[in-house]
């Protein structure tokens, strides 16, 4: 199979969409299990976004008329909002209770609805603005990156950042509550 950035891309949507649906299915009482599942889906979320806004975004921005940057601003704020907002409200519940099940599964319905996006609009596009060859090779810098120093410095700032979102939102709530 030849290689192509669209079709990794949409595996990986498809990896994390199952790794919630095992999230989905996980008990209060599952703290080892949720918090492993919850690592997973960080592992397989963080490098691909870091990626997408790097790399793909980017490339994308340079060809895309007016439609294309309307997806692509709206790609962009997703991103923003799962990392700014949902991620942190998710570590700000302790994995054992309702809410932190809650939130998880706002956080899987907003990814979902990113890729479901992504793949139907932006990939649509991005097919028609990239060569077969293109995709194969934004294909191959993916690869390369994730094995980077670059990658693990942004990876590791995301989790860091986001921790701390956590751990405040865990702090000010006991404070207020």
């Amino acid at each position: 199979m030849a290689r192509d950035i669209l079709k990794t891309l949409k595996a990986e949507h498809n990896a994390l969409r199952e790794l919630f649906k095992e999230m989905e299915s996980t008990t209060d009482r599952a703290e080892k299990g949720r918090a492993d599942l919850l690592a997973k889906i960080e592992a397989g979320l963080v490098p691909h976004a870091k990626w997408e806004e790097q790399v793909f975004y980017p490339a994308f921005k340079e060809r895309a008329d007016r439609d294309g940057l309307k997806t692509l601003a709206e790609a962009l704020l997703e991103h923003a909002s799962v990392e700014q907002t949902v991620i942190p409200h998710v570590k700000g519940a302790a994995v054992t209770t309702p809410e932190f099940a809650g939130r998880m599964k706002v956080f899987g319905e907003f990814v979902d609805h990113h890729a479901k996006e992504e793949e139907s609009t932006m990939f649509k596009m991005a097919r028609e603005m990239f060569s077969a060859d293109e995709l194969a090779q934004l294909d191959e810098d993916y690869e390369t990156w994730k094995a980077s120093p670059a990658a693990s410095n942004a990876i590791a700032g995301t989790k860091l950042k986001t921790d701390l979102q956590g751990a405040a939102k865990k702090v000010s709530q006991t404070l207020s509550g």
